[in-house]
């Protein structure tokens, strides 16, 4: 039922917030194969990527089969996901990537696209949130925008919430955060072709 109204939700808007996504147990089991060890989020992709702190402060670590069972479990309701998009929208979705993010207190990235210029295969955004018991307070919400800048939504990282979103349509931003906030962020791309070979995710 959940991901019909993925579906409909894509292509009505664009953008779909699925709530219960997992159980609190799948939530619990997932997040203990976040690592103990983060590098520094960076801006941009490969070799023009940088550190830029008035950007980004958050902190990530790429997501590997070999963290656990549950990183397996969530990579294969990804292409789940991807089967199904594929076959509904056609779009081409050839593999996905995703990084653990760590915002800490104080914590926040800018508002940006996920479509990197000029090569743009990027096409399907999630973000999914592992931070029981969060409050209003607790601050760190994503909000989206359309391409004239106009606010859609700001959307809370509530535990079990899983957010997909049209990578190249919605600029978005993570508020600064009052309590550490853990989620994974993942992009569903096309396969394309660059300085002669093909770009295919770590």
């Amino acid at each position: 039922m959940g991901l019909e109204k993925l579906l409909d939700a894509i292509a009505e808007q664009g953008w779909y917030v699925w709530d219960d996504f997992l159980t609190p147990d799948q939530v619990s089991r997932l997040r203990f194969c976040a690592p103990k060890s983060w590098q520094r989020a960076r801006v941009g992709r490969q070799d023009e990527a940088q550190h830029i702190s008035q950007i980004r402060s958050d902190k990530i670590q790429w997501l590997k089969e070999s963290m656990g069972q549950p990183i397996q479990d969530y990579l294969d309701q990804m292409e789940q996901i991807r089967q199904q998009v594929n076959q509904h929208f056609f779009l081409g979705l050839f593999e996905y990537e995703a990084h653990f993010a760590k915002y800490e207190v104080g914590d926040f990235y800018k508002k940006h696209l996920d479509a990197f210029r000029g090569n743009e295969n990027r096409k399907l955004t999630t973000v999914f949130y592992m931070n029981p018991h969060w409050c209003a307070a607790d601050g760190g919400e994503l909000k989206l925008y359309d391409l004239n800048d106009q606010w859609i939504e700001t959307i809370a990282p509530t535990s079990g919430r899983l957010v997909v979103f049209l990578s190249e349509r919605f600029p978005h931003e993570v508020l600064p955060t009052q309590a550490e906030r853990i989620s994974i962020a993942g992009w569903f791309r096309t396969n394309g072709v660059t300085e002669n070979r093909l770009d295919i995710a770590r």
